[in-house]
């Protein structure tokens, strides 16, 4: 595949996952928002997909349990008012998967602040150690989910195999 025809792709994703934010964003700002959005997970899969194909990775597929896991940890945070791996409780990230079907890898990328989910996987893709958990060839699965609203909204991605 020439650059030109990655560039183009890549372009047509952030369009189509621009379009998905918005109307999932949309579904959950109309009070309090205290949960994932209305299918956080299935909203950020092409946007994930686009970005794996570009580098040449297969797909990942939502997964209810790992986005579990993930709203887990968003609550937590903000609850917290704290962006942390680690729960008030001590419990690390690898405490926190252990009961949570992996396959022995697991990853975990947090954030704070109200973005579109194509703001937020540019942000992610920008920093060496989130980008790396994304483009971890090993993972299949993932589970997205976000807590708090307005700029105290926490995001959680968990990504597994």
């Amino acid at each position: 595949m020439h650059l030109k025809d990655v560039a183009a792709l890549t372009r047509g994703f952030r369009r189509i996952a621009a379009a998905l934010a918005v109307l999932s964003l949309a579904s959950c700002l109309s009070g309090p928002f205290s949960g994932p959005s209305a299918g956080a997970s299935a909203s950020a899969a092409g946007l994930l997909q686009g970005i794996r194909a570009a580098h040449g990775l297969r797909p990942l597929a939502a997964d209810r349990e790992l986005e579990n896991a993930a709203l887990r940890q968003a609550r937590y945070m903000a609850g917290a008012g704290t962006m942390n791996h680690t729960t008030g409780y001590g419990r690390d990230f690898a405490s926190r998967m252990s009961n949570t079907e992996t396959n022995g890898a697991a990853a975990e990328n947090i954030a704070r602040g109200r973005m579109s989910l194509d703001r937020l996987f540019e942000m992610w893709m920008n920093s060496e150690g989130h980008r790396r958990n994304m483009l971890d060839p090993r993972f299949s699965r993932f589970g997205l989910a976000s807590a708090g609203e307005g700029s105290d909204r926490y995001w959680a991605l968990v990504l597994g195999r």
